[in-house]
């Protein structure tokens, strides 16, 4: 059973190899209330999940170590469980499903794990996970519904309050629900007042619709950048805390992801991965209720994301923050047109970074043709005000 007494033991136990982690004010992200980040992030491996496997490892018997372990993971898990097996001198075996990022696979390896790549997703790679325990004989270790895992979690909460003692919500990310679990039971403890947010990804509400119809649902598909809390199924042990424990659960969409993880970036030089950005963009989107003027801490749960991914990652982030922008205008095909342009935009404060144009479209003249640019820009009001300056000079701005 997941009691106080055991987050604290946990907390205790986890000063061997996990980092306390740093709270940090975050003003430029948002003037909508006194934002915080919890930075596990910044924690060994790069993510929270190395304080529940190895709270869990620590709590297995002589007889279960001897075995070795065996786990399934999107990428995070599996550092946290190749490291504390690792540290603890016993064989780990763990299934990552095939999509999982390339630095996530070999991070898993380098930490000396035996990986065994699985096709499909997350649920695929637990299957997997279950049916080589039984064949082999390892002990299993959940990603998220245990108790000893979840309690492992939970020391974030505890951190959380010693932190920020007076704090009045906590935004959490949810995948099957082992973080939330951990965190919303410690703090509904010992800080009742303190509401308690989880955020999904709009492509894997699988908390999300559980919750919302009191019964625990399977995804028939999940997809979203948050590879880290991309999960068709919630636990049942993690279903009954949130049920009990969590005030609200929000989605946001991948291209909030995205600006999320921009933000943080830019403004406050951190990185994070999809999963960890979720809480950090439902505050910037207006996701969470009743938060103006209170103080807010956002746990970025994770930091591993796979540098292949990073780049669309800023491009899409870049366009939803209104810093980048694609202009079309229709102008007649005669020299001198695209420097008036370039000069008008130039004059107007951006960038052009690309140009191409079309003259074989059917609908125009066949003296015309579209000039379509790529250009750098401020925020979407920089955006109308050049479109404006444009057709105030007489051009015709199709987009």
């Amino acid at each position: 059973m997941l009691t106080i007494d055991k987050i604290y033991d946990a907390s205790n136990v986890l000063k061997a190899i996990a980092r306390h982690t740093d709270m940090i004010q975050a003003p430029r992200l948002t003037s909508k209330c006194d934002l915080y980040l919890k930075t596990e992030n910044l924690q060994l491996t790069g993510s929270f999940k190395l304080r529940g496997a190895y709270y869990k490892i620590s709590r297995l018997s002589e007889e279960e170590k001897s075995h070795g372990v065996i786990a399934c993971s999107a990428g995070n898990h599996a550092q946290g469980v190749a490291l504390a097996a690792t540290h603890s001198g016993i064989k780990s075996v763990i299934c990552l499903p095939e999509g999982a990022p390339i630095s996530k696979v070999e991070a898993t390896k380098k930490y000396g794990a035996e990986v065994c790549m699985v096709k499909g997703v997350y649920d695929d790679a637990y299957n997997k996970a279950i049916e080589l325990r039984d064949e082999k004989g390892y002990t299993f270790i959940h990603p998220f519904n245990d108790p000893d895992v979840i309690a492992g979690q939970g020391t974030i909460g505890l951190e959380i309050i010693e932190q920020l003692p007076d704090v009045d919500a906590v935004v959490v990310p949810i995948g099957g629900g082992g973080l939330i679990a951990g965190v919303a039971y410690l703090i509904k403890h010992l800080r009742p007042q303190c509401k308690i947010y989880g955020v999904q990804a709009a492509g894997a509400p699988s908390m999300f619709n559980s919750i919302h119809d009191g019964e625990i649902e399977t995804l028939p598909s999940v997809n979203t950048i948050a590879d880290g809390i991309k999960v068709k199924t919630p636990g049942d042990l993690t279903f009954e805390l949130c049920k009990k424990y969590v005030d609200e659960i929000v989605t946001v969409t991948d291209d909030e992801v995205a600006a999320a993880i921009l933000r943080l970036m830019e403004q406050q030089k951190l990185v994070s991965e999809g999963a960890g950005a979720v809480p950090v963009a439902a505050v910037l989107f207006d996701k969470i209720p009743d938060i103006a003027g209170k103080k807010v801490c956002c746990v970025v749960s994770g930091g591993n994301i796979d540098v292949n991914i990073l780049s669309r990652v800023i491009e899409r982030g870049l366009k939803m923050n209104g810093r980048t922008a694609n202009i079309t205008i229709a102008l007649s095909d005669k020299p001198g047109q695209l420097a008036t342009v370039s000069a008008l935009i130039a004059d107007c404060g951006a960038n052009v970074v690309s140009v191409s144009y079309s003259s074989t479209e059917l609908d125009m003249n066949i003296t015309d043709c579209f000039l379509n640019l790529s250009i750098e820009t401020r925020d979407f009001d920089h955006i109308e005000h050049i479109k404006h300056a444009l057709t105030d000079a007489g051009f015709d701005v199709i987009i």
